[in-house]
């Protein structure tokens, strides 16, 4: 290895040792750090060997176009099931081995929206997700070809995913409507009641389900928005999150101050239902 990449290595090595908070990020930044995240990184590079296998092996045309299609529109409905029942299932924390994971993949994000490092999918939990939710109906559709195209498209939804919900905790409000909605549905969820509006980029299943809502219809903030019902009550009979937690147990975030602008944010947006 030459010096040039040697130092290279050293500034990527610093660069993700500190923390990064989306609230004082601009697009362009966010932009930069999402292409250095090894998330991303990890998932285009999977992208990338799968099709490179469909190519090799690949399925018939219409086997591929019905992979495709389960692999795109069965996202929504995956992430919505994973974010309502397990993400904000009351049922985690309660199970020893479960805590800590339940602590990473979302109690962690809520308690501080805008850590980026808290914000992206640990790929021990997404991988084999999104594979479920779309190589194996890949497979069973389109065998070894199937699986292969439709798990590059559900990692490539997954990168989209992460980018939109990037975007909703950036302090930056978007130019397009419609991101602009979306950004309000998410801050909403995260700073007024996080019992609805659990999609990400797609509220369909919010609205069939009866989970969708403005804020004008819940005029009461839920008191559990940031720990998710993980009080200090419910710890000491199920104490392992905190004892992950270095013994504590948060109600909100310790820098509140810092989230100002993103209370505010929820008001700037024009809203429609």
């Amino acid at each position: 290895m030459n010096t040039t990449d040697a130092k290279t290595l050293k500034t990527a090595s610093r660069f993700w040792k500190k923390s990064h908070y989306l609230g004082r990020m601009t697009l362009k930044e966010l932009v930069v750090v999402y292409f250095q995240y090894y998330t991303i990184l990890t998932y285009l590079t999977l992208v990338a060997v799968m099709i490179g296998l469909y190519i090799w092996k690949p399925a018939p045309l219409l086997p591929t176009i019905a992979s495709i299609a389960v692999a795109i529109l069965g996202f929504p409905l995956v992430w919505y099931v994973t974010h309502r029942w397990i993400m904000h299932g009351h049922w985690m924390f309660k199970v020893p081995f479960l805590s800590g994971l339940w602590k990473r993949i979302h109690y962690d994000h809520h308690l501080d929206p805008d850590h980026l490092e808290v914000l992206f999918g640990a790929l021990y939990t997404t991988l084999p997700s999104v594979a479920l939710a779309t190589a194996l109906p890949g497979y069973l559709i389109g065998g070894f070809g199937g699986a292969c195209i439709g798990y590059a498209v559900g990692l490539l939804s997954t990168c989209f995913y992460e980018f939109c919900h990037c975007i909703q905790h950036l302090g930056y409000k978007p130019k397009n409507k419609r991101l602009a909605l979306m950004k309000k549905r998410h801050l909403e969820h995260h700073f007024h009641d996080e019992d609805g509006n659990f999609g990400i980029t797609n509220f369909f299943w919010d609205k069939l389900l009866g989970t969708y809502y403005v804020r004008r219809e819940r005029p009461n903030k839920s008191p559990t928005v940031f720990n998710l019902g993980y009080t200090p009550e419910i710890a000491k009979k199920y104490p392992w999150v905190a004892e992950h937690s270095g013994g504590e147990v948060l109600c909100s975030p310790k820098e509140k101050d810092r989230y100002k602008s993103s209370f505010e944010e929820v008001d700037k947006i024009q809203d429609i239902r």
